[in-house]
């Protein structure tokens, strides 16, 4: 069984247009047309059994309606994170409303959103998403779109692990897109979730099993970042790099039952 916990999909008049300025802005090709449809379809082709559908509000006015279409393209085999804008006056009744839609979690980005991840101010928005018991996914690293930017480096994690110690984190890209050394000292062995998301376009099998043992098969999410990356090229580099039976039943779908609490 396979869980792909970090995917992105776009309403259908949408996704040309969101694939296309991403893709030249980081020269990235992509694995589907960013439609609910063809990604459904490339992932059976990838052998992948259900998803998290990742989104993420680009502005404060946007959020609502993210969440909206989020819900609606829920089903029992894609399980959608919601969004909030750091920005929003009204963040928090929105975290709220994330909840009762039946939502999985939440999804924010340094870089697309303009924070830093210590930032004081969000504080409040974070305090909100472990009095919910949502989960929260950040993109943690670099940002190919932002050359040199740093607001979502690993090391701005600590002060949210040590203030928050009851918020189910998440940091993506193998604990910090680019940034693995850092990861290595600042992130692994923390009680915080890492995914999988493209480390099969900068990682080897050795250095993926060096980190998985720094850290915690436990605590490791089986993720593509599709269709930046394919599940399938993402599941080799998990196969190639000698882990045990019960690590890989772990990575691919038994964390992500746990933090998602489906079965």
């Amino acid at each position: 069984m396979r869980i792909d916990f970090h995917t992105h999909v776009f309403p259908d008049k949408l996704a040309e247009k969101a694939l296309t300025s991403i893709s030249e802005h980081t020269g990235a090709p992509y694995f589907t047309n960013g439609t609910v449809a063809d990604t459904d379809e490339k992932l059976k082709e990838w052998n992948v059994d259900s998803s998290v559908a990742l989104h993420i509000a680009t502005n404060p006015k946007q959020q609502y309606n993210v969440n909206t279409w989020a819900a609606e393209i829920q089903t029992e085999k894609r399980f959608c994170f919601g969004s909030i804008h750091p920005d929003a006056p009204d963040a928090l009744s929105e975290l709220e409303r994330i909840k009762t839609l039946g939502l999985y979690g939440v999804k924010l980005h340094p870089y697309f959103q303009s924070f830093n991840i210590d930032d004081k101010k969000m504080f409040p928005i974070y305090d909100c998403i472990s009095s919910l018991k949502l989960p929260l996914l950040l993109h943690v690293g670099f940002d190919p779109s932002y050359p040199g930017a740093t607001e979502g480096v690993p090391q701005r994690l600590i002060t949210v692990l040590e203030n928050f110690p009851h918020l189910t984190m998440i940091a993506a890209h193998m604990g910090g897109l680019g940034c693995y050394q850092e990861a290595q000292t600042y992130l692994l062995g923390k009680p915080i979730y890492i995914d999988t998301a493209i480390a099969s376009h900068f990682l080897t099998p050795e250095l993926f099993h060096h980190m998985v043992s720094k850290h915690d098969s436990q605590r490791i999410l089986f993720g593509s970042d599709c269709p930046w990356s394919s599940s399938l090229d993402e599941a080799k580099l998990i196969e190639q790099s000698n882990l045990s039976s019960e690590q890989l039943e772990n990575i691919f779908y038994k964390n992500a039952q746990r933090v998602l609490h489906i079965q």
